[in-house]
């Protein structure tokens, strides 16, 4: 399994947007094949900040996601929307807790 972290920053004026496009598309996505897990974080203290975070089966499920036509669709929606670049992490656990 593979945690897929996407910090994004968007204008202000298009949170309520942003908000309502990742509603609207969450269960399509969370229901992806290899998707296990997918939550919307807001930082607390920059309200423009946004993280997606989520779990997948492999690699291969995620770069199938990524080159399928529901991500074309919910990114080319949602990159309009931004006030600074992207970053994203693929990453693993390498120490688990109990």
């Amino acid at each position: 399994m593979i945690t897929r972290v996407v910090k994004m920053h968007f204008r202000t004026e298009e949170i309520d947007t942003f908000k309502a496009l990742f509603d609207s598309r969450k269960e399509l996505i969370r229901g992806f094949e290899g998707c296990e897990y997918l939550e919307l974080w807001q930082d607390i203290d920059t309200p423009e900040i946004f993280f997606t975070y989520s779990h997948w089966t492999h690699t291969d499920r995620l770069e199938a996601y990524r080159h399928s036509d529901l991500f074309a669709d919910v990114w080319s929606k949602t990159k309009a929307l931004f006030a600074d670049r992207p970053q994203a992490w693929s990453v693993e656990p390498q120490v688990k807790l109990p």
